[in-house]
């Protein structure tokens, strides 16, 4: 039998959160590399690398090849790590005394990274961001650098959203759905303007269903509501109180979702709202069994049960779009 020392589980949970950039981190000191992923938080890029997709498959142009797929990674790429990083760090920047109270274990409240390793970061991950739009604009040949722009449009929503003097989130409803679209709509234009034409159907559509990611959104919410409290941010939950923003927070995904679907069967595309509707079911299941019942200790275990019904959904609903 081994005598080697076997790290709890509990230890191991920590530090996964901690590179993840989850709520529960381990407060253990790690490498300047790891601290940097931390700010970044990666588990944020992944609904931003799947609006790629959904664009992509509301183009109704793309096809399966060596090429699109690079292009659709390199596009995942400026979406994900680069610029959701490059807007992760801001938010971190300017929370940080936020964070002193509501977490204190991150990476700039506990010293564990100097303010100009931060700035630098901030810098490289706009300027890779940006650059990567500018690659993809001209492998596709844009008459207007619509990647270009819409990576420096993104860029400025996320500086306004976190820094004075308009810092958007303290506004409850407007920064909340600015997040909303920026994590919905943003790269789902993306990914239609790189394989596609970009049109006012598509930025309509997505737009609307930014008001079910305005109840994500909410979701982040509840785990900084005495921070939010002490520095005067105005989140949902601070001025609804948690119950009542809780059930903001579902309704906003469940009714613009149907939504939808209600669309998707006003341009005949009926099986795909019939399979909407059907993902709507577990969701609100899950919204009942966790979220509903005590936000603050089950956000994490919801967002993990109930929002890849969501997800899935919108890829649907990005199929549908490209039929028509």
């Amino acid at each position: 039998m081994s005598d080697l020392p076997v790290e709890p589980v509990e230890a191991k949970s920590a530090k996964t959160r901690q590179m993840l950039g989850m709520k529960g981190a381990s407060t253990e000191a790690a490498s300047i590399w790891k601290i940097r992923l931390q700010l970044m938080k990666p588990i944020t890029w992944i609904p931003l690398m799947w609006g790629v997709v959904c664009g992509a498959a509301s183009s109704g142009e793309y096809t399966w090849s060596i090429e699109n797929v690079l292009k659709a990674a390199l596009c995942m790429l400026m979406s994900g790590p680069l610029l959701t990083g490059y807007t992760q760090v801001v938010n971190e920047w300017y929370d940080r005394e936020i964070d002193a109270v509501n977490e204190p274990y991150r990476p700039i409240p506990s010293g564990a990274i100097s303010g100009s390793q931060v700035i630098v970061q901030i810098f490289v991950l706009l300027i890779g961001g940006i650059g990567v739009a500018y690659i993809l604009d001209r492998a596709v040949n844009h008459d207007f650098p619509v990647m270009t722009c819409l990576a420096i449009g993104g860029a400025f929503v996320a500086y306004i959203y976190s820094a004075p003097p308009l810092k958007l989130k303290q506004n409850g409803w407007l920064g909340t759905y600015a997040l909303g679209a920026s994590y919905i709509a943003l790269p789902w234009w993306a990914g239609h303007a790189l394989f596609g034409t970009l049109n006012w159907t598509i930025v309509i559509m997505t737009l609307f269903y930014s008001l079910a990611g305005l109840g994500i959104a909410i979701v982040n919410d509840f785990k900084s509501v005495e921070g939010d409290k002490q520095f005067g941010l105005k989140s949902l939950p601070v001025m609804f109180g948690i119950d009542k923003a809780a059930w903001i927070c579902v309704l906003m995904i469940d009714i613009f979702q149907a939504g939808i679907g209600v669309y998707l069967i006003t341009i005949h595309q009926n099986l795909y709202a019939a399979i909407l509707f059907l993902l709507i079911i577990p969701q609100i299941t899950f919204q009942d069994m966790y979220f509903l019942r005590n936000p603050l200790e089950n956000d994490v275990k919801y967002q993990a049960s109930a929002q890849p019904f969501l997800v899935i959904g919108m890829l649907v609903a990005g199929l549908a779009f490209g039929r028509v």
